[in-house]
C-alpha cells in the first residue's frame, strides 16, 4: 500500500513583516535582502490541513488486509488511545433485528447493506477512530457486493486482529443503544456476553446501556435506531 507524502512542508515560515530582519530564503528565487513588505510563502510552503496518523488512502483503494501494517505503526507510540463511534439505521418491515451479534425479535429490522449490526458497526469504527485508522465505510464498503448480507461479526473480528496488531487491547468500552422498541432489557447480558467475546476482552471491560428517544423524531417513532460507542485502547 502506497503511503501518501506529506502534507506540509517543516521549513519555517516568517509570519510578521520587519524592516531590518534578515532571513535565509529556502528557496534561490526568493531574495535574501532586508524584507520590507509581509512575506507570502510559496503554495509549495504553505500549512495544509492533515489528518493524524499521516495516512491519506481513499475508499477505492483502501483494502482490510493492507491495514495491519498501518495499525502496527501508529503516528505516535501511545500508552493509551480513545475512540468514539456511532452509527445510525432505518426500520424497515422484513429486515431481521441483530444487535451485537444477537437476532432480537421484532416487526422491524435494519435496513443495511450487510446485516445492519447498528452496535457492532459502532464498535468498529470506535476502535479503527483510536487506531486513527479510515472508518468502517472506507474499509468495508457498501458499494463492494461482497459485504452484502455480511455478518457484522466479521468486521469485528478484522478491527480486534489490526487492534492487536497495532499492540493494544480494550481497557473498557461504554455503549448507548438509543431505540423506542424492543425493550433490551431481556436481551442485553446476551449483548454483552457476545460483546465480549468478540473483542477478546473480560465482561468486567464492556458495558451496554439502552436509552429510549421519549418518542421524538424517528428514533423515537421506531423507525430508526442509533448507537453511541466511546473505547479506551491500551498498550499490551
Amino acid at each position: 500500500m502506497a503511503m501518501a507524502t506529506p502534507l506540509y512542508s517543516a521549513c519555517p515560515i516568517p509570519s510578521k513583516t520587519t524592516s531590518t530582519q534578515h532571513f535565509l530564503s529556502p528557496f534561490p528565487s526568493i531574495s535574501t535582502h532586508a524584507c520590507t513588505t509581509r512575506y507570502t510563502a510559496p503554495l509549495s510552503l504553505r500549512f495544509t490541513a492533515r489528518t493524524p496518523p499521516a495516512v491519506v488512502m481513499s475508499a477505492a483503494t483502501v483494502e482490510a488486509e493492507n491495514l495491519e501494517a498501518v495499525a502496527a505503526t501508529p503516528s505516535k507510540s501511545l500508552p493509551f488511545r480513545v475512540g468514539h463511534g456511532f452509527d445510525l439505521h432505518r426500520l424497515e418491515p422484513g429486515y431481521p433485528l441483530i444487535i451485537g451479534g444477537v437476532n432480537i425479535p421484532h416487526e422491524r429490522g435494519c435496513e443495511a447493506h450487510s446485516d445492519g449490526d447498528v452496535l457492532l458497526h459502532c464498535v468498529v469504527d470506535a476502535i479503527l477512530g483510536a487506531l486513527g485508522l479510515p472508518d468502517i465505510g472506507q474499509i468495508f464498503p457498501d458499494s463492494d457486493p461482497k459485504w452484502k448480507g455480511a455478518a457484522s461479526s466479521i468486521f469485528m473480528k478484522e478491527t480486534v486482529r489490526l487492534m492487536h496488531g497495532a499492540g493494544y487491547e480494550v481497557g473498557n468500552l461504554d455503549a448507548t443503544l438509543i431505540l423506542e422498541r424492543p425493550k433490551l432489557s431481556p436481551h442485553k447480558e446476551a449483548i454483552r456476553a457476545n460483546l465480549s467475546q468478540l473483542l477478546d476482552a473480560d465482561p468486567s471491560v464492556v458495558n451496554l446501556k439502552a436509552k429510549t428517544h421519549e418518542k421524538v423524531d424517528s428514533l423515537g417513532e421506531n423507525r430508526s435506531i442509533a448507537a453511541h460507542t466511546v473505547v479506551l485502547l491500551m498498550r499490551k
